[in-house]
């Protein structure tokens, strides 16, 4: 049976990441651990994923991850900020040079003031914990389809924002 199309682009991140001499972590809402689970797949996965943080609740995003306080209480869980904040925050607590994140509404309804569908992901990159970020994207996008559907989408649009990241971050 041939590699699925997500099967082949999860290979490449990490073949990607290896190349580089790069690790990830990856922080997770409304994803609850699919994209690490995902990532763990290729053979080599071991030598890139460093863990993940399924940031469900938005005080495990506060407490857990270092989302700022101020921000959740302001703009709630489902923000490009927050998104980019989640990608940092679980690559220092798990020293990887990537970060990864995501956050949103699956549905069916809406959440914290947002449609479902509505997604963030980020992903931050520097070599080192402590370093300060080399390079960041977010990306917000308006999914449609069941609940199943989004999870699954952004699944996707997290491995293609973490091989954005990997493509634009020096080798050693």
């Amino acid at each position: 049976m041939p590699a699925s199309s997500s099967t082949i682009a999860t290979r490449s991140v990490i073949i990607r990441a290896r190349m580089a001499g790069l690790t990830v972590a990856v922080a997770e809402s409304l994803t609850a651990g699919a994209v690490a689970a995902r990532l763990a797949d290729p053979p080599g996965a071991s030598m890139v994923l460093v863990g993940g943080v399924v940031a469900y609740a938005t005080a495990v995003k506060e407490d857990v991850l270092g989302v700022d306080r101020g921000l959740l209480a302001e703009c709630g869980p489902v923000n490009p900020d927050v998104a980019l904040q989640m990608a940092d925050g679980v690559r220092r607590l798990l020293g990887a040079d990537v970060g990864v994140a995501t956050t949103g509404v699956a549905g069916p309804g809406p959440a914290d003031g947002q449609p479902a569908g509505t997604v963030f992901v980020a992903a931050v990159a520097s070599r080192g914990a402590a370093t300060g970020i080399e390079y960041s994207q977010v990306r917000g996008y308006q999914l449609a389809g069941p609940r199943s559907m989004v999870r699954q989408a952004t699944c996707g649009l997290a491995l293609a924002a973490l091989a954005g990241v990997l493509e634009r971050v020096p080798r050693v």
